[in-house]
């Protein structure tokens, strides 16, 4: 065959070095090549991470087997020898910048793997990569001015599991340096300046938050391929709000990024609350970092927060182990009926709230004038199957109502349900919540979750008895609300209500303290929603899609309110048209929905939904190992296939 040159720029020999000539025939595999590069550099070295890389085509050269006529490789084709591995600025979710070497050659799924093996995150597939917000440069601002926490000496290791070393994995406790990087992951940062929450950028519309979720990077393609560079600034983020099997005793540096993210989030008002609730995270923001001062990073979780921990993981494991005794008990379901007040908001009608006799059965509310009449047809049932459930709450008010978004075939039918006390309010929202879930009164997580809003309720409760220092000089209260907040009153009005607040958290340990400000953050009627800006078949305007860990839900632009829930349960099959960009969804009783994306490429959307059906076969099981075949087949598009 034919001898022709092929050229090739080796990074290693420096920006200025020419591109070297090397003569191949079209029957040399890509490991001769190297192997002729390699004597040809007269260097030397460990050449064993670099690969060849083809800037044309914006592709790896990866199997070493094939041939050069096999890849398509000719005489015009520009080649790059250069390291797989290379430095990221890798920002966390606590805002810190973090240095250290990522995989460029293989799929940005794996490349988290290997960041998260290093940082010591179980569950690497909740996360993933996006590109960050453009920050506007401003001249008097040094670029110098960020710390840097460098790790890019730190072997990638091949084993998931890390031997702890001191509480820590081994390769942290090399030196001062790495065990530094461990403390800022493991251990809460202090609440940031009020100045600095107020320079970043926070979305003032669902249509801002629709514009963050076009970031993601592609899972199925190399950051290479995506155009990301050495030392590029790119975000590390939890993507799916499902989180695996948490354990506190394992989980210190996941545990305490979700609690970042979380915080953040409710900072920069990305997910909305009360402002009783946004009392209470600030009550708790304040305790955690009284707490994370006064750690020491070794003895993160031991001693009581051991046992804690090991009988919190334990009491999960054992959900529905009861014994023989509460099983029979269990076979009659728990029997939930009373009057409660009942409006239904129609439009130019001003009736306010009905007293009707409430009946809870299985997943549906049946509701009739009195209890006399409880033995005939009720004046209505409402199927709680899909429907979305969000409290109304004033605890200081007194005010207990729960909101129901109940799916109709035009629509969205809204009711809401007023009840008298916090007892009665804490049974009927967790039933209510249940149901949307398609589970009855009979499934073991009633009585917990009935527990959980009493508790959530106490916290809200102004505790009078208890002495309460109305001033502390250490508390920047400013930093511990969002903005909207720090507008609305002075710091001296927000000390108070927020020390009040804290005396129902005070007795919490570190990792109690983080587990419930994440568990009231879950349990926010926004939570763990990403938005799309799409436009439906057939509509001629753009709306919002909310995409959730079991839900689809369709939100109307103009007033915000949502038009329509599906639910993945119901989903049969989802396709995507690559030509028109279009995604198409059947789900049970002959329901299709199409949409075309805005504003971000469809690959995204698809990825989410494909995403949260992989992380819904998890099982504890088969916790360790990752299908990672599947994660590509449901999310990987038509490259995958």
């Amino acid at each position: 065959m034919a001898a022709w040159d092929l050229t090739v720029t080796v990074e290693d020999l420096g920006p200025d070095a020419p591109p070297l000539q090397i003569s191949v025939t079209s029957d040399l595999h890509i490991g001769g090549v190297i192997l002729k590069l390699v004597e040809q550099t007269k260097l030397k070295k460990d050449w064993s991470d670099h690969a060849l890389w083809w800037e044309q085509k914006q592709q790896w050269l990866l199997r070493t087997g094939w041939t050069l006529d096999k890849c398509g490789v000719h005489a015009d084709a520009r080649l790059i020898f250069t390291p797989q591995h290379k430095p990221l600025r890798l920002c966390l979710p606590n805002g810190a910048t973090l240095k250290m070497r990522a995989c460029f050659s293989s799929s940005v799924f794996r490349t988290v793997m290997g960041i998260c093996r290093v940082l010591n995150i179980r569950h690497p597939e909740e996360l993933s990569l996006l590109r960050p917000v453009e920050e506007k440069k401003k001249k008097k601002d040094k670029d110098s001015s960020e710390e840097l926490y460098d790790l890019t000496d730190v072997p990638l290791t091949a084993g998931s599991v890390q031997a702890l070393y001191n509480g820590m994995p081994a390769h942290f406790a090399d030196s001062p340096k790495t065990e530094a990087v461990y403390k800022m992951l493991s251990v809460s940062l202090p609440s940031p300046a009020p100045e600095a929450i107020a320079k970043l950028y926070r979305p003032a519309s669902v249509v801002d938050k629709t514009h963050i979720h076009t970031r993601w990077l592609d899972s199925s393609r190399s950051l290479m391929q995506q155009g990301i560079q050495e030392n590029d600034r790119i975000w590390l983020r939890f993507k799916y709000y499902t989180f695996h099997d948490m354990d506190p005793k394992y989980d210190a540096v996941r545990l305490t990024q979700l609690y970042e993210q979380a915080r953040w989030a409710i900072l920069l008002e990305d997910i909305d609350c009360t402002e009783e609730e946004m009392m209470l995270f600030g009550a708790l923001q304040y305790h955690i970092g009284k707490l994370s001062l006064s750690q020491d990073v070794v003895s993160t979780c031991q001693g009581m927060d051991d046992l804690e921990s090991a009988l919190k993981s334990l009491e999960v494991k054992m959900v529905g182990d009861g014994n023989s005794t509460d099983i029979l008990d269990n076979m009659t379901a728990p029997v939930l009926n009373d009057y409660l007040k009942i409006f239904r908001p129609k439009r130019l009608t001003l009736k306010g709230y009905k007293q009707y006799w409430c009946n809870f059965q299985d997943t549906s509310i049946s509701y009739y004038k009195s209890s006399e009449d409880r033995f005939g047809e009720p004046i209505q049932q409402l199927n709680l199957k899909g429907c979305e459930v969000a409290p109304d709450v004033n605890v200081a008010g007194q005010k207990f109502c729960i909101k129901l978004l109940i799916p109709a075939p035009e629509g969205m039918n809204e009711i809401y349900l007023r009840c008298e006390n916090e007892k009665q309010y804490s049974q009927w929202m967790a039933a209510c919540k249940l149901a949307s879930k398609g589970l009855t009164l009979l499934d073991s997580s009633y009585q917990s979750e009935v527990k959980n809003i009493q508790t959530f309720l106490s916290m809200q409760r102004s505790n009078s008895a208890a002495p309460t220092a109305q001033t502390d000089d250490s508390i920047n209260t400013h930093s511990l609300v969002s903005p909207r907040y720090h507008k609305k009153y002075k710091p001296k009005q927000l000390t108070p209500r927020i020390l009040e607040a804290f005396q129902n958290v005070a007795q919490l340990s570190l990792t109690s303290a983080i587990l419930k400000f994440l568990q009231i953050w879950q349990a926010l009627p926004d939570f763990g929603i990403s938005y799309f800006m799409v436009r439906f078949k057939g509509s001629r305007k753009d709306e919002v899609l909310g995409i959730a860990n079991n839900r689809l839900i369709r939100i109307d632009l103009g007033v915000g309110d949502v038009v329509k829930t599906w639910r993945y349960n119901n989903m049969r099959q989802w396709n995507v048209n690559w030509d028109i960009k279009q995604v198409a969804i059947e789900f049970d009783g002959n329901i299709n929905i199409a949409f075309g994306c805005v504003n971000a490429d469809c690959k995204v959307v698809h990825e989410y939904i494909g995403g949260y059906i992989f992380l819904s076969t998890r099982s504890r099981q088969q916790s360790d190992t990752l299908n990672e075949e599947l994660f590509h087949k449901l999310t990987g598009g038509h490259e995958a296939l």
